[in-house]
């Protein structure tokens, strides 16, 4: 079993900063993925959508919206996962979650799911208030 516990959510302003944090307990399987998802109000889980993975060998994965201003990064020491954006907009306010999955597996080659389906542990989520 997999707990998570999202950090480091507030309020920034436009054309700022922000790291979020994931703290992970429990055990991690040989193969897995980590994700970042964000959540639009009204939506559930199954609208949440992804914005970057990496799995047990450090491939990372982003979302084309996000790609050039996010970096996803994992301290195995301290089992802490970070998605560091820069250059926030109003657009990426939203609640944002951390979960833990495993990854499809097609023709041999292994990738991270991007449905939230394919995840099955979550942390509680932390808010992104972007202000202009």
């Amino acid at each position: 079993h997999v707990d998570l516990m999202e950090s480091g959510g507030g309020s920034v302003q436009a054309g700022g900063s922000l790291k979020l944090s994931c703290e992970i307990s429990g055990y991690l399987k040989d193969r897995y993925c980590l994700g970042w998802f964000r959540q639009p109000p009204g939506k559930g889980r199954d609208g949440r959508q992804a914005v970057a993975a990496i799995d047990n060998d450090g491939i990372k994965t982003y979302a084309d919206s996000v790609r050039s201003r996010l970096t996803i990064s994992i301290n195995n020491a301290k089992n802490i996962m970070y998605h560091e954006m820069k250059n926030l907009k109003p657009k990426d306010a939203d609640t944002y979650y951390c979960a833990k999955g495993s990854p499809d597996i097609s023709d041999g080659v292994f990738s991270c799911p991007t449905a939230p389906s394919g995840y099955d542990s979550w942390g509680q989520g932390t808010q992104v208030i972007i202000s202009s």
